[in-house]
């Protein structure tokens, strides 16, 4: 019986053959820049623990549980100088997400308006938003913050000489007083209704907009939108017997005592922020608009459509197409501009935990990790939305 002899490929000319092969040679690059990162980062990490080990330090998180020791000036949940630097730290993060949040939405707003204004027929119109969007665009966004905290610290008023455009609302150099609302338990039937509103508002606008692709009919969707998610919680406030009340600041001794403040280092971040990013939206809004054919202006025309109704049903839709991806890195570096917020003393997360936390322990990469992978998970969060966002208002290809 003859034996059959099996015949193996050589080696070399196995793997040469893989390389030949575009697919599979990149794949192959692929994972060898992944072993030389994972490589890299293994040395890092080797060399700085034998660094600290050389001088007695030790990694580690557990100073997270010991008392702060210190202030913060602007919290949303409760908070003292007792408190550890985890809770610190925690409220860093809510403020630096509330000025990025207020930053994101007011910047959008602004930016709309001036990229709108900024192809004005008006001569004076156009030319005043073109000055704005390049003051705002190269003034540094560090002197924008200084400028407006000193604006609001050195023009207003103090709190005996405040002003108060209205009953129970005060604007001093301390910050701006409103009235806080107070619940009581029957609360609980006005959040329902508001909840209830917002989602009867988004289904009433998925269906206006299957009715107007079907048949062309036009819904007045934000008008009615709007007067569903203000007037249903408004008619369960009185059904409820009014269960909301109001804690009016007053002045006491120096300064207010109750109600809201808005504190003149978070309102000059804010305004800052917003101007300065609004200044690049507005660029961006200006170019999405001028992508557009000029037909679809003249055809939405001969439709009998007026120019409001022009820019919002036929040029702004296809205008976000082209705005949304650099949109994404505007909100994007208006967050990471947040952290300049320690200038003004806003306590924000760099301030706290990046800040304070870091003198008092000594503890330099554990508070830079924290702060890094903070700033990492909000970016990727925003990035994650917005590229849902911009998937659905993408054209889609046949």
């Amino acid at each position: 019986m003859t034996g059959e002899t099996t015949v193996f490929p050589n080696p070399l000319r196995w793997a040469l053959g893989l390389w030949r092969d575009q697919k599979h040679r990149g794949t192959i690059i692929q994972i060898m820049a992944l072993v030389a990162l994972l490589l890299f980062i293994g040395i890092i990490i080797r060399n700085t623990a034998i660094n600290l080990q050389a001088l007695g330090l030790e990694i580690g998180y557990d100073f997270l549980t010991e008392p702060a020791n210190y202030d913060i000036n602007q919290h949303l949940i409760d908070y003292n100088s007792l408190s550890s630097h985890l809770r610190a730290t925690v409220v860093g993060i809510i403020n630096t997400a509330l000025v990025s949040v207020c930053g994101i939405i007011l910047a959008t707003v602004i930016g709309l308006f001036a990229g709108i204004l900024r192809l004005s027929k008006n001569w004076l119109v156009s030319r005043i938003m073109y000055a704005y969007v390049e003051f705002g665009r190269n003034v540094p966004v560090l002197l924008q913050i200084l400028l407006f905290h000193a604006l609001i610290i050195h023009t207003l008023p103090h709190p005996r000489a405040s002003l108060s455009p209205m009953d129970g609302v005060f604007l001093s150099n301390r910050g701006f007083y409103v009235p806080q609302p107070v619940l009581e338990p029957a609360a609980w039937a006005i959040l329902a209704a508001l909840v209830i509103a917002v989602a009867a508002a988004w289904w009433f606008a998925g269906h206006a907009k299957r009715v107007q692709e079907n048949t062309g009919r036009h819904y007045p969707v934000f008008t009615i939108n709007l007067a569903l998610i203000i007037g249903l919680p408004l008619l369960a406030f009185f059904l409820a017997g009014r269960p909301i009340g109001l804690d009016f600041p007053q002045l006491k001794g120096f300064n207010y005592q109750g109600g809201m403040v808005l504190r003149p280092e978070f309102t000059a971040l804010w305004f800052a922020l917003s101007f300065y990013a609004g200044a690049y939206i507005a660029e961006l809004v200006r170019a999405g608009i001028l992508a557009i054919s000029r037909g679809q202006t003249e055809a939405a025309y001969s439709l009998g459509l007026r120019p409001n109704w022009t820019m919002r049903l036929v040029i702004l839709p296809q205008a976000m197409r082209v705005m949304v991806p650099p949109l994404i890195s505007q909100y994007l570096g208006l967050i990471k501009d947040s952290s300049l917020a320690i200038v003004i003393g806003y306590m924000d997360i760099v301030a706290t935990i990046g800040g304070i936390s870091l003198n008092q322990t000594g503890r330099a990469l554990e508070c830079m990790s924290i702060t890094l992978f903070i700033y990492l998970g909000i970016s990727l969060g925003v990035s994650t939305v917005m590229n849902w966002y911009n998937r659905r208002v993408a054209l889609v290809g046949s």
